[in-house]
């Protein structure tokens, strides 16, 4: 009996390609680990010691679900586009990479330098929690549901980098969470990566954020919004007299 027809397999889903299903696979069981190891250290850490280091693993467990939503959520909602860049993993650059480093390395600096001074805690407490704990775990949340949802609403009209052509089937999304917030998705990861800081205890880290993520969202947004414009005319300048970024000093 003849083997029925096959398919072939699109090009880019061999490894090395762009949707290598090896390379997909592989980033996602070390996002995996990586989230298991790290939330078991921070349940160690916090219930069996009185270290402050637990906030590290913290740290690594919130990336490591930032980046396996990322890629899931546009697999779900944006499938043409569930490339191996779409964890964001690599293909931020090494600045975003160094930027997560120097958080770790700050933090940790700080308790070896000062293990018993306020470094860790430049904030009152309030029922045993550090205030600044409090809010940066709020921000997170707040930062990493907005960025999630904006996402899965936009759909296919979604993309990680900035479009200069528009292309079939590209709409103008202004329901759900946009119809509040412009740029949903840069709102959340602000405020996301302001609140790892608050967590770590950096202040220095909080500070290199802040100037760091507002100088990049605020040049994305103009050359952005300069396509849109240009894509969607009288429309979006109409939207965007109605909606704010969410970013201080940002309109």
């Amino acid at each position: 009996m003849p083997n029925p027809p096959t398919t072939a397999l699109d090009a880019s889903n061999y490894p090395g390609g762009k949707k290598s299903l090896s390379g997909i696979s592989l980033r996602a069981f070390l996002i995996g680990t990586t989230l298991g190891l790290s939330v078991s250290l921070t349940l160690i850490l916090v219930l069996l010691t009185s270290t402050p280091l637990w906030r590290v693993p913290f740290f690594l467990a919130a990336l490591s679900v930032f980046h396996f939503l990322e890629y899931y959520v546009t697999a779900a909602y944006n499938t043409r586009h569930a490339s191996v860049s779409a964890f964001l993993l690599s293909s931020n650059g090494w600045a975003y990479n160094a930027a997560h480093l120097s958080a770790v390395a700050e933090c940790l600096l700080g308790w070896g330098l000062w293990p018993t001074s306020s470094y860790f805690a430049w904030t009152g407490a309030v029922g045993g929690v550090k205030v600044q704990v409090v809010v940066g775990v709020a921000l997170m949340v707040l930062g990493q549901v907005v960025r999630t949802v904006a996402m899965a609403q936009a759909g296919s009209n979604f993309n990680h980098t900035v479009q200069v052509e528009r292309k079939d089937g590209h709409m103008l999304v202004s329901h759900g969470v946009y119809a509040v917030l412009r740029h949903p998705s840069y709102f959340g990861f602000f405020w996301w990566g302001m609140g790892t800081q608050l967590v770590l205890g950096n202040a220095v880290c909080l500070a290199g954020y802040a100037v760091v993520l507002w100088k990049f969202f605020h040049s994305r947004i103009i050359r952005e919004e300069r396509f849109l414009v240009a894509f969607f005319g009288e429309e979006y300048e109409k939207y965007r007299k109605r909606t704010w970024v969410g970013i201080p000093g940002i309109r």
